[in-house]
C-alpha cells in the first residue's frame, strides 16, 4: 500500500512540476496578445488661465459615459482604427476625472464614432475655443477614442482658441 502511495505522489509531483515549468510560457503568450493592458500615462489639462490638472494615472480602453453624449466604447476600435481594444486619450481623461473628483463632458458624433470633448472641470470650449488632444506634445490625427496611447505617454487636453 505504501508503495502505491509513493508512486502516486511521485507521478503527481512530476505532473505538477511539468505544469509549473510550462505555466510562465503560457502566461507570457497570453499577456503579449492582450493589447488593452493598462498603461501609466501623465494626464494634463491646460485651461485658458493655466494648469487645471496634472497627474500620472493607469488607464485602458473602456466604455465612457458623458451627460451629453451617453455611453459609448472608447477603446481604439472606434472608427475601425484598431482591430483590438487599446488604451486611448479620452479613456485616460475619463479615468483621471473619476479617480480625482472632477467632471468632463463631451458630445458623441456617430459619424466619427467618437466624442468631442466639450467641457473639462467646468471649463467649456465654447464657440471660440475647443479642447485639443495632444500626445507627447503632438495633436492627435484622429479622435480621442481612436488614438492608441502607450506606457509613459504625456496625454494633454489643451484649451485652444480659434
Amino acid at each position: 500500500m505504501s508503495r502505491t502511495l509513493l508512486r502516486r505522489a511521485t507521478v503527481t509531483t512530476a505532473a505538477l512540476g511539468a505544469l509549473l515549468v510550462t505555466a510562465p510560457v503560457t502566461a507570457q503568450a497570453d499577456a503579449t496578445g492582450f493589447t488593452n493592458a493598462p498603461v501609466r500615462v501623465t494626464v494634463t489639462v491646460q485651461g485658458p488661465d493655466g494648469l487645471l490638472f496634472q497627474k500620472k494615472i493607469f488607464t485602458w480602453g473602456h466604455d465612457v459615459t458623458t451627460a451629453t453624449g451617453g455611453t459609448h466604447k472608447c477603446d481604439g476600435t472606434n472608427g475601425a482604427a484598431h482591430t483590438s481594444k487599446v488604451p486611448t486619450p479620452t479613456a485616460a481623461l475619463d479615468h483621471a476625472a473619476k479617480r480625482n473628483g472632477f467632471t468632463w463632458d463631451g458630445t458623441w458624433y456617430a459619424s466619427f464614432d467618437d466624442f468631442s470633448v466639450d467641457t473639462i472641470k467646468k471649463v467649456n470650449g465654447g464657440g471660440s475655443a475647443y479642447w485639443s488632444i495632444e500626445v507627447n506634445g503632438v495633436p492627435t490625427p484622429v479622435g480621442g477614442c481612436q488614438f492608441e496611447i502607450e506606457n509613459g505617454d504625456q496625454v494633454s487636453f489643451v484649451w485652444t482658441s480659434f
